[in-house]
C-alpha cells in the first residue's frame, strides 16, 4: 500500500499474439497461481494485480487481447495509453514467431511508438513435448529456441526476452 498522500503508480501492460499462444493462462496463472481448464478465445479481457518494481508498489492492469484476425480494428482500440507491450509466441508454433515480426511489432509500433516491448515465449513446457515434436517434425519443423527467442528480441527492440509455462507455472 502506498504511504498517505501518495497515489500509487499505475502501470498498464497490453498483451498481444496469435491466437491460441497461451496468453489469457499466462495472465490468468501469474494473477491467480490457477492454470484454467478450458480454451475460450478472448475478445479482450482486464486482469489487475499489485506488484513491486524497484522497491515500490504499483498497480499493474494487466490487458488481454484477442489474437484472431477478424478483432483486429477492436483490439488497437485497447492500446492508447499503454506503457509496456508483452508480445507473445508460442515456443511450439513457428508461425506465431514469424508473426511477432510480420504482425504483432509493426502493429504495436505503428500504434504506440516508442512504448517498450517485452517478447514473450509461452508454452515452455512443450519444447520437449513427444507428441508435439513429433507434430513438428511432420512438417519439418522444431520449436523456438531460447537463442532464436533472444535473437528475435533483439531484432525488434524488445527490451527483454522471457520464456514461461503456464501449465508449470515457471518464468
Amino acid at each position: 500500500t502506498p504511504a498517505p498522500g501518495n497515489k500509487m503508480q499505475t502501470i498498464k501492460c497490453v498483451v498481444v499474439g496469435d491466437g491460441a499462444v497461451g496468453k489469457t493462462c499466462l495472465l490468468i496463472s501469474y494473477t491467480t497461481n490457477a492454470f484454467p481448464d478450458e480454451y475460450i478465445p478472448t475478445v479482450f479481457d482486464n486482469y489487475s494485480t499489485q506488484t513491486c518494481v524497484d522497491g515500490r508498489a504499483v498497480s499493474l492492469n494487466l490487458w488481454d487481447t484477442a489474437g484472431q484476425e477478424e478483432y483486429d480494428r477492436l483490439r488497437t482500440l485497447s492500446y492508447p495509453q499503454t506503457h509496456v507491450f508483452i508480445i507473445c509466441f508460442s515456443v511450439a508454433s513457428p508461425s506465431s514467431h514469424a508473426n511477432v515480426r510480420h504482425k504483432w511489432h509493426p502493429e504495436v509500433c505503428h500504434h504506440c511508438p516508442g512504448v517498450p516491448v517485452l517478447l514473450v515465449g509461452t508454452k515452455r513446457d512443450l519444447r520437449g513435448d513427444k507428441e508435439t515434436l513429433e507434430k513438428l517434425k511432420e512438417q519439418g519443423m522444431s520449436p523456438t529456441t531460447p537463442q532464436q527467442g533472444s535473437a528475435l528480441a533483439r531484432s525488434i527492440g524488445a527490451v527483454r526476452y522471457l520464456e514461461c509455462s503456464a501449465l508449470l507455472q515457471e518464468g
